[in-house]
């Protein structure tokens, strides 16, 4: 089956952004093509005809920083994120969720940009983003613009970006210092469907003694049709003790106030009503002893 007419492989954003404008949205930006290449099967049909590679981009395919700001640029990919030492010493949580996607080949290709591009509520990706507050950096509309994370998303594999006219360039955010840290756990079924059936990223900061929640940052999908935070419950912690009693206590309280929905694939609501529960105490367990030693080391990731 033909997918496509002509494949680009531009080496600048410039010239990137020009085929797109050339092609006026008769042409698909790809880069690892994980989830594109699927969807253009399934579509059938005549072939688009063009695809613009945007992974042989020196720009986007860097991880650096700007004073206190970490930048990943959208063509870098899984494989480079779980090996990077910056970020699993400073966005720990975002390691270990790009290091449970797929299988070792798929984590070789498939990018952070193409993840948080696809616009799934259960993307283990842009979970740790959210909770990370993440902004990104996008040509959009002929321009350039910096935008919080959460504004790209409108529904459920529905991106504000437009992939056969505009760009996800970088994603930023600011890399954990002392008294901070994050954590991310996920559960899925056993024989591996590609989403799972629950993902939890939280990111903490301690007070100076490092035994009060100062300020969290909690992000739990699939619950709604776009990824977001648990701003009740990080209200609820603001302040509070950070022992294993106060960490039950807003385990049981995110049960309350979230409502996740039920997916005949994967999970019942019921199922992963409780699952908050048990997700919530493991992140944050990990996180709060994260921050009060000053050590991340990623867990459960694959390379």
């Amino acid at each position: 089956m033909k997918l496509w007419d002509q494949y680009y492989t531009p080496s600048t954003i410039q010239e990137a952004a020009a085929l797109l404008s050339q092609y006026a949205g008769r042409a698909r930006v790809i880069a690892g093509g994980t989830d594109l290449l699927v969807d253009l099967r399934a579509e059938g049909g005549h072939p688009h005809e063009a695809l613009v590679d945007i992974t042989r981009i020196p720009d986007l395919n860097r991880i650096e920083t700007d004073a206190d700001e970490i930048i990943i640029g959208a063509g870098v990919t899984h494989t480079q994120i779980v090996k990077s030492a910056l970020l699993a010493q400073r966005a720990t949580c975002l390691v270990e969720s790009c290091g449970v996607v797929g299988g070792p080949q798929v984590r070789n290709v498939a990018t952070l940009g193409g993840n948080v591009a696809h616009a799934l509520p259960a993307a283990d990706g842009t979970t740790s983003l959210v909770a990370l507050d993440a902004a990104a950096d996008v040509f959009l509309a002929g321009e350039s613009r910096r935008l919080p994370l959460s504004d790209l998303f409108i529904g459920p594999g529905q991106s504000r970006l437009d992939s056969t006219r505009d760009l996800l360039l970088t994603v930023r955010f600011k890399g954990t210092t002392a008294r901070e840290a994050t954590a991310f756990k996920r559960i899925m079924r056993p024989q591996g469907v590609a989403l799972p059936i629950l993902g939890c990223a939280v990111w903490v900061r301690l007070d100076e003694s490092g035994t009060t929640f100062e300020a969290t940052r909690i992000s739990i999908a699939p619950i709604g049709p776009r990824p977001g935070r648990a701003d009740e419950v990080e209200a609820m912690l603001t302040g509070k003790p950070a022992d294993e009693k106060m960490i039950h206590a807003a385990a049981a309280f995110a049960q309350q106030v979230l409502h996740p929905r039920a997916s005949k694939y994967r999970a019942t609501a019921d199922y992963r009503r409780e699952m908050i529960g048990v997700l919530l105490r493991r992140t944050l367990t990990l996180a709060v002893d994260r921050a009060r030693t000053g050590t991340a080391i990623p867990e459960g990731v694959g390379l």
